[in-house]
Parts: C-alpha cells; sequence; structure tokens
C-alpha cells in the first residue's frame, strides 16, 4: 500500500533493546527487530511510514518526542520510566502528535511499583498485556485517530 496519511513515530524505552533475552516469560522471545519490522509492515498496510527508535537514556527519548511533533501519530512503550519519568510524560504533553503508550506485559497485573502511569494522562490511551500485539493495536488506534480527524 502507499504512504498516503504520514509518518508515525515508534519509540521504545529503556531495557527493550533487550526483549528476546531479557524475562522470556514476561515479555516474551520477540526480540525488538521482531517488533520494529511488524510494526513498519503493518504501518504500511495501513498507508503509514514507520520510524522506529529505541534508547537506554531518557534525553535522547525527548529528543525523539520532540522530532515527532506534527507526525500522525507516536507509539510509545516507555519501559521503566512510565512509572517516575514527569520529563517524558511533559514532553509528551508539549506535542501535538497523538500518542498510544503501550506495554508488552499487562503492569497492572504486576508489582504495586509497575501499576501506575505517570504518562497515561496525557496519551491518547494505554495498551497493555497484549504481549507484541499491542504495537498493532496501537496502530490501529492512531489510524482510525487520523481519518477520524481527517474527516471532519
Amino acid at each position: 500500500m502507499e504512504i498516503t496519511h504520514g509518518e508515525i513515530t515508534l519509540i521504545n524505552g529503556p531495557n527493550l533493546n533487550r526483549l528476546g533475552v531479557r524475562e522470556p516469560g514476561i515479555y516474551g522471545t520477540a526480540t525488538l527487530e521482531d517488533i520494529e519490522g511488524n510494526t513498519i509492515k503493518s504501518g504500511q498496510d495501513l498507508g503509514f511510514a514507520v520510524d522506529c527508535h529505541q534508547s537506554n537514556f531518557e534525553g535522547e527519548l525527548i529528543d525523539f518526542l520532540h522530532n515527532s511533533d506534527g507526525n500522525a501519530g507516536v507509539i510509545i512503550n516507555p519501559g521503566a520510566l512510565t512509572h517516575y519519568s514527569y520529563a517524558l510524560r511533559d514532553a509528551i504533553a508539549s506535542i501535538s502528535t497523538p500518542c498510544v503508550e503501550v506495554h508488552i506485559s499487562n503492569i497492572y497485573a504486576r508489582e504495586e511499583f509497575r501499576r501506575h502511569s505517570v504518562i497515561s494522562p496525557v496519551v491518547l490511551g494505554v495498551i497493555s498485556g497484549f504481549g507484541i500485539m499491542g504495537y498493532d493495536l496501537a496502530l490501529q488506534v492512531i489510524a482510525r485517530h487520523v481519518c477520524k480527524k481527517s474527516s471532519l
């Protein structure tokens, strides 16, 4: 399919570069490269280009967000920064791009400290607990959001 709806930025935070080897009982065996490849393909099927980024550094994640301002959407898995990064939360709030927060595991069924997100109040929604399928679900949410907005 032709890229007709713009660009979606995919951002994965700390330790997500270790997917596939890090706690496979919780996060599965798919690698970050698998997730990025699948998301790029699914994005193309929906008419979006997907630009993938990962960093273990909070400031880099903030730069990725700032650089995505004006894009069709952002899919972000902030990793552990979900629970305490007010800087990341403020970066999301500072851009006009709609963002969807994704977590591979169900953060609400895990340790108490993982059950609170400082990010969720400034995103369209949170997809948690559906494994890597959550990234495809986030693409669908952004696609519907973009199409709804363009038909107004």
